[in-house]
Order: C-alpha cells, then structure tokens, then sequence
C-alpha cells in the first residue's frame, strides 16, 4: 500500500539549490566568524533546517555591535557631564582670583574700564573660545549651561553623567529652564525629566516647551514681549557658492511673509515658466529684499555692497582660478568677472597670480588711509581675535604694538578688532603679537599661544633694496628747550 503522507527529503522540500556565487563577483570576506555561516548558506553547504539557528547566531554578534555603540555613546554623555562640572570650576577660579584677568605689570587701576570681576570673566570666556575653537557666543553658552547644569539643574546633571540622555537632550532641557524663574524650575525639571531617556530630541523639546508653558508664572503676552526684543538676521555661507538666509521674528510676521511669497511664487507658474516651485519661492523672496523698499520708503536706491578678490588673470578671462567674495570664500571665475565688470560699487584689488603681491589699490578713489584700511579689510576679512567672525568691515584698526610704546601705522602692525576684542586686548591679560605675514599670535592670561591668520594672502609688494626709502629718523626734542605752559610742566 503507498504511503501518502510519506514526507518528501528536505533538498526537494526547499526547492532548486541556490547557484554558486558567479565568479566575477568579488569573493567577500568574512571579517568576524558569525558571518561564516551566512556565506555557507549563499553557497549551498548548509541545510535549511541550519538556517534559524544560524541567523540567531549572525543577530547576536550585531547585538553585541549595538551594545557597542550604546556604550560608547553612554561615555560621551557622561565626558559631556564632567565637562560641564570643570567648566564651572574653572570659571568659579578664575572670578574669585579677579585680578588675573589684568594685564601684566598693571598698577594703575584707574586706567582700566572693567571691573576686575568682568575682566575675569570676558577673559575666561575669551580662553575657553580659544580652547574649544568655538566662536565667543558659543563658548558664553557652554559657560551657561555647564553653571546650570552644576548648581540648577542637579537631576538633568545626574542623568547625563549616568548616560541615560545625551547633551542634546540636556540643552532642549536647559533652553527652556532658562526662561523660568527659580521657583518653577524644580517642578519643571522633575516633570520634563520622566521618561527623557526614550524619547528623540524633537519629542522632548515639545514635551519640554509645553511643560515650560505650564509652569512659567508669567503670561504668555509679557513673555512674547520680552522676546520681539531678541528678534534677529544673520547670513551663512554653505557649499558651491550658496549661502543660508536665517531670521528670528514673530510668528505672524513671518507667516505674513510666507504668505506674500507664496502667493507671489504661484502666480508666476506660468505655461512656459521652467523654474520649480521652491526655486520660485527664493528668487521673488530674493527680489522682494533687493529691490523693494519699506512702508516709509526707506531703502529705495541702497544697494548692497560686496568685496571680491580676483586674481589679474582671472579677471582677464585668462585663468580659471577662483575668487574669494568677503564672508563667503571662493566663488566661480565667471560669477566673479561678472560682478568685477557690471557693479559700479566694488573697489578692486587686483592681485598677482603667483605671488599673490597686491598690485593696485585703485589709489584714483581713495586717498592713503583709506586705501590702507580697505586692504586691511580685505586681508582680514573678520575681526582676528581667536575665533571671531565678526566682518572686518565693521570693526577697528588697532595697533598690535601700541602707538604710545613705538608702534607704526603700517600693515604689519595693524589688524582687524571688533570692539569687544579690542577691549579685550587692553582690559585683561591678553597679549598679542604680529609677524611680517600677517599672522597673530595671542597668549591668554593663563600662558596658553593661540594664533590667527589672515584670511587673504595678498600682502603688499616688496620693493628692490635701491628702491626702498631710507627709514625716517624722528627729531630729538630737547625738553629743557620747551617752553612752559603751566607751573608743573618740567621734565621730571
């Protein structure tokens, strides 16, 4: 009698055997032994009754890689955390030693602005910028947070240097903290922290603004008045000659402009109109900034001004090498030609292909002192203290050696300093120096050398030795031979 439910051998079950890897395919190989058995599998040698237990085996050695990854993102939440407590108490040192923050050799202390304790202060954030290669404002945060999370905000601390959220997680926690009196923020802090540990980034910070909402004692009208004040613009520059236009402003402003660009954008659809939506979108916003004007007018006939370095050839349509626009860096040498050649308002600085010499100032528009800051902006580009970025345009021309201890107004001398930066060199013990390239090198109060380089390389041309003039010997003045002016005007 045939047996029906004979079962069938299991090769036949499973169907056609896999063929062989061809063989111009590159043989893998195997760098950890749980993948051997997979490779078995690709190549017929293995039953597929093997298959389930092999495939645990391959999902245990990645669980052992996530756990890896989990581990190691535990240690650099936990260094985040202690990070945090050194900073505190570096600057809890540096203030209560005040007067390290002064200049070397200073006694006169009515010659100083600041008060030892801001001194101190400026000067600690100005290292810790330094330290961290984080612009000033950067580094005024990580100051914040690291004070909050060590004296305010225990629990967040507990949990960050324990590995349960990452930093991340702790700034979402801390940005909204900030804007809660003392008071509150115990409640807020307990409530914000439950379940932190499993939620993404976005999540909390929705939990935690909501949260912050519910807790702050202040109604939302004087807050949202307290924060129209912050409101703000700024421009970045990105890849391939792009930049990233960024505003803070109020929600129906902003809405408002949405709207008008979007209803702007849309009518320009058109048959014919190739642009896309989104591009649509940038060039009427685009339009709208350059060429439109406020309610009283203002702005009509402003333009903005640019600086571009070309290089001669460049600019001659005889090289291919890039120019460099203020604030962006390097752009395409058609779009630089193009802008050399239509806009009245640029002043040029031609400069050598090879040796980068400068080879005219346009001395027919700007008298010498002018000249001699255009190019020191150029140069410069950005204030050079030790991670600033403010424009070079907007800053002052300081003596690095000071005129009074035999400084000359020349640019080697000179460089680029915003106003805090300046401050910051005669307020504190910041010491600087410059060599004949324009480099600076600025030593902190705490005896560290951080150095600074022009952003361009063009400098001024060397002249042969039987050209240069001759250095100009100052008179000696005879002070007996001076006459008095008042009873106590003598030489001693």
């Amino acid at each position: 009698m045939e047996n029906n439910e004979e079962v069938p051998p299991e090769e036949d079950a499973a169907g056609p055997v896999p063929p062989d890897t061809p063989a111009t395919a590159p043989d893998p190989t195997p760098l950890t032994t749980p993948v051997k058995p997979m490779l078995a599998i690709t190549n017929g040698d293995v039953r597929p009754s093997d298959v389930a237990r092999i495939r645990r085996v391959i999902d245990n050695a990645q669980a052992v890689l996530l756990d890896s990854i989990t581990a190691f993102d535990r240690l650099i939440n936990m260094a985040h955390a202690a990070r945090a407590v050194v900073i505190a108490d570096a600057h809890r040192w540096t203030t209560s030693t005040a007067q390290s923050g002064r200049p070397n050799g200073s006694h006169d202390l009515t010659e100083f602005q600041w008060s030892d304790a801001t001194a101190a202060h400026e000067g600690f954030i100005a290292e810790l910028a330094a330290l961290l290669k984080l612009p000033e404002g950067s580094a005024r945060n990580l100051l914040t947070e690291s004070e909050l999370l060590q004296y305010n905000l225990p629990r967040t601390h507990r949990a960050l240097l324990d590995g349960d959220i990452s930093y991340r997680h702790a700034q979402v926690i801390i940005d909204n903290a900030l804007a809660l009196p003392d008071s509150a923020m115990d409640t807020y802090e307990t409530e914000v922290l439950t379940d932190a540990e499993t939620l993404t980034v976005p999540q909390l910070k929705k939990k935690a603004i909501t949260l912050r909402e519910l807790s702050h004692p202040e109604t939302s009208r004087a807050r949202h008045t307290t924060a129209v004040k912050d409101r703000c613009f700024g421009v970045h520059p990105a890849r391939d000659g792009m930049a990233y236009l960024e505003m803070t402003l109020t929600n129906d402003d902003a809405s408002a402009i949405n709207d008008r660009v979007e209803a702007m954008a849309r009518s320009l659809r058109v048959t014919g109109e190739e642009r896309t939506l989104p591009q649509l979108r940038c060039d009427v916003a685009v339009d709208l900034l350059l060429k439109g004007v406020t309610e009283t007018g203002l702005g009509a006939g402003v333009v903005g001004n640019v600086y571009v370095t070309i290089p001669i050839l460049t600019l001659m349509g005889k090289g291919d090498e890039p120019a460099m626009l203020e604030g962006f860096g390097p752009i395409d040498p058609e779009t630089a030609r193009r802008l050399a050649g239509t806009a009245t308002g640029f002043h040029r600085i031609l400069i050598h292909p090879e040796t980068g010499a400068m080879l005219s100032f346009g001395r027919d528009t700007y008298r010498v002192p002018k000249a001699l800051r255009r190019y020191l902006e150029v140069r410069d580009e950005t204030c050079r203290f030790v991670g600033c970025n403010r424009s070079a345009r907007h800053c002052d021309m300081d003596h690095t050696t000071a005129w009074q201890f035999g400084g000359e107004t020349t640019f080697s001398n000179l460089a680029a300093l915003c106003g805090r930066s300046h401050k910051l060199k005669h307020e504190t013990g910041w010491d600087v120096s410059q060599n004949d390239q324009g480099t600076l090198t600025w030593t902190s109060p705490a005896g560290k050398h951080y150095a600074t380089h022009p952003a361009s390389r063009i400098r001024p041309p060397l002249l042969p030795p039987d050209l240069t003039p001759p250095p100009v010997k100052k008179p000696r003045i005879d002070h007996w031979a001076q006459p008095l002016t008042y009873a106590t005007d003598t030489p001693f």
